[in-house]
């Protein structure tokens, strides 16, 4: 019993992970079209970040954490909205040059971290609560899970909330529908997409910085190997649903860790499975629009 208890709880933090990645991907893709390659190097840059900035603070206090996770989250989000000004908005319903140019992007910002960072892992430690484990149902839990959990549902509130009930998350999602209705009644809806990008580069920036005390390391491969599963993530989910992006990280990572530990560590295999069996069966994913 404590042996799937501590699968579940750990799946679950692994689940939270994945959707601080793919929600970014998620909400880029359903208002606006875009599948971003380049989104795992926002999650590179802000793990970066916010290991430089603890590094300099000294320590491994809580207020250090947040500091780091305040600016993976900010470097994301900055990244990310001169991305989509320099480079993306010149190249809106032009869906072959995205990929060219997001695919190149992904390229050239894993070289220039190597020569910035090197190519080697460099190991992060956090608050010494990390380190330890919480006990449930017998099963002893590493305490970086709940964590991860809880920004997760938070990230996930806060950009439901923001798109049902500011006047910013209205204009983007009515953008989404008619662009030129809302642009002839004078809305500048370039700054809502800039937004967008900026809040999912945010949500990659602080994914990174977590990702780095989940892995105890950062590295130029983090955002790549994360990028993968929250593509497939991305697409189980329904691509452009939030929804489904919180519900696909919960089956995926909760169904590696069982396939990990009882099937000989063939976890990778069995989500690639899921998700050609989803395709097969289901194309637009478990929910098919923004939701």
């Amino acid at each position: 019993m404590s042996t799937i208890v501590l699968l579940l709880i750990t799946g679950l933090g692994l689940g939270a992970l994945y959707f601080l990645v793919a929600s970014g991907l998620s909400l880029i893709y359903g208002l606006m079209g875009i599948l971003n390659f380049a989104h795992g190097s926002f999650l590179t840059l802000g793990a970066f970040a916010g290991w430089e900035l603890a590094r300099r603070m000294g320590g491994d206090s809580w207020v250090t954490l947040f500091a780091s996770m305040a600016a993976g989250a900010a470097v994301g989000a900055i990244v990310a909205a001169a991305t989509e000004f320099l480079l993306i908005r010149r190249l809106y319903n032009r869906h072959i040059e995205q990929v060219l140019v997001t695919v190149g992007l992904a390229l050239a910002s894993v070289a220039l971290f190597d020569g910035i960072w090197g190519t080697d892992p460099i190991y992060v430690t956090g608050p010494a609560w990390f380190a330890e484990t919480t006990e449930i149902l017998g099963a002893r839990v590493p305490n970086d899970r709940f964590v991860l959990i809880a920004v997760a549902v938070l990230v996930l509130i806060a950009m439901v909330l923001f798109l049902r009930l500011t006047r910013y998350g209205l204009i983007i999602r009515a953008g989404v529908e008619n662009r030129a209705m809302v642009t002839a009644l004078g809305i500048d809806v370039r700054k809502a997409f800039t937004l967008v990008f900026a809040i999912g580069g945010a949500a990659a920036g602080l994914g990174g910085v977590l990702a780095s005390h989940y892995f105890g390391y950062v590295s130029p491969q983090l955002g790549g190997s994360l990028l993968i599963f929250a593509f497939i993530v991305t697409v189980i989910g329904g691509l452009g649903s939030l929804t489904g992006a919180a519900v696909a990280s919960v089956v995926v990572a909760v169904l590696q860790q069982f396939a990990n530990y009882y099937l000989g560590g063939t976890g990778d295999l069995v989500v690639v499975l899921l998700l050609a069996v989803v395709l097969l069966v289901r194309p637009s994913g478990l929910v098919g629009r923004l939701a």
